[in-house]
């Protein structure tokens, strides 16, 4: 479903030519339609574009949560005009139901990786340039010491479970051999590693992308992250709010999707249950299938054409 929300892509495009492009968003703000009065929690700030445009749209007030503390840092500074309508939290959104907020009207996850961590190759996320073998957004362990560390069980696992990498078992045996040797340290490294394993046979996606993906949601514990914002926000939205969240492959969307469905459906009720029956739904949705960047958003920005939308709004309590 593509729906032609009242919002067109200038405000995206205003944001990427400060290396920052907020994926769909004429689709979240149609989703999240911001009115004055209202306090929006953006889960995962990143560049901020989503924030601003709620901030521009509303008289409204957003909590920016971001694990990674150079996205707050810069944040401080390019938006310090909204100073008083913005506040600033250095947190994985996994401890949403642990700050104290209540009542609120949106939340809104983007589960994608920003430009910014992307197109910085100090950061390690991308195979396209060549850095340390990092990936974390926050603190922890590292791409590297992963590699280095886990067995070749444990890394094929690794690879198979986050990124559904069919030569999963070959790579984490080729790693398993070669890392003591030439210890695993950039992400060229581990992108030729990959090459080789593919050999010359034609892939639509590059042989590193699922093995890096894969990494990245294992560094950062990704999708236990994502369940632990999706349970709190059934305690901290109130009657009528909207969850918002733009996922970016299969697993999350999975996820987000299954979710829903659990908290927008009446559980069957047994007659030896009677006590069931006072069971709600706690979510509406406006719709069932998730929402799609349109062609015009995927010819700018091509990051946008594995994006997916879904929301729902929050039943009365």
């Amino acid at each position: 479903m593509k729906p032609s929300p009242p919002f067109d892509l200038s405000q995206s495009i205003k944001a990427s030519e400060i290396g920052h492009f907020p994926v769909m968003l004429p689709e979240v703000m149609s989703a999240v339609a911001p009115k004055d009065g209202d306090t929006i929690i953006d889960c995962t700030f990143g560049g901020g574009g989503y924030s601003r445009a709620f901030l521009d749209a509303a008289e409204c007030k957003i909590i920016g949560l971001d694990r990674d503390i150079t996205a707050i840092e810069r944040a401080r500074e390019s938006f310090k005009d909204y100073s008083n309508r913005l506040e600033l939290v250095h947190t994985a959104f996994s401890e949403l139901e642990n700050l104290g907020f209540k009542d609120i009207d949106a939340i809104v996850l983007d589960i994608g990786v920003s430009s910014f961590q992307i197109d910085n190759a100090e950061r390690g996320f991308s195979f396209q340039k060549d850095g340390p073998l990092d990936m974390r957004m926050g603190e922890g362990v590292s791409a590297e010491e992963v590699l280095m560390t886990h067995s070749e069980v444990e890394l094929s696992k690794i690879f198979w479970d986050y990124g559904e990498e069919k030569n999963s078992r070959r790579i984490a045996r080729a790693i398993v051999n070669d890392r003591d040797e030439t210890p695993f340290k950039t992400t060229k490294q581990l992108a030729d590693l990959c090459e080789r394993i593919y050999g010359h046979k034609k892939e639509k996606i590059h042989p590193a992308t699922r093995v890096f993906q894969a990494l990245r949601i294992y560094v950062n514990d990704e999708l236990s992250e994502l369940e632990k914002a999706l349970d709190a926000s059934l305690t901290i939205l109130k009657d009528g709010g909207r969850l918002v969240v733009v996922t970016f492959h299969s697993l999350e969307d999975r996820i987000v999707k299954n979710f829903f469905v659990k908290h927008s459906t009446t559980p069957s009720v047994s007659r030896y249950q009677p006590q069931a029956s006072e069971v709600k739904p706690k979510f509406i949705l406006p719709s069932k299938k998730p929402l799609l960047a349109n062609d015009d958003e995927i010819a700018i920005n091509p990051r946008s054409r594995s994006a997916k939308l879904r929301y729902g709004i929050r039943t009365k309590h």
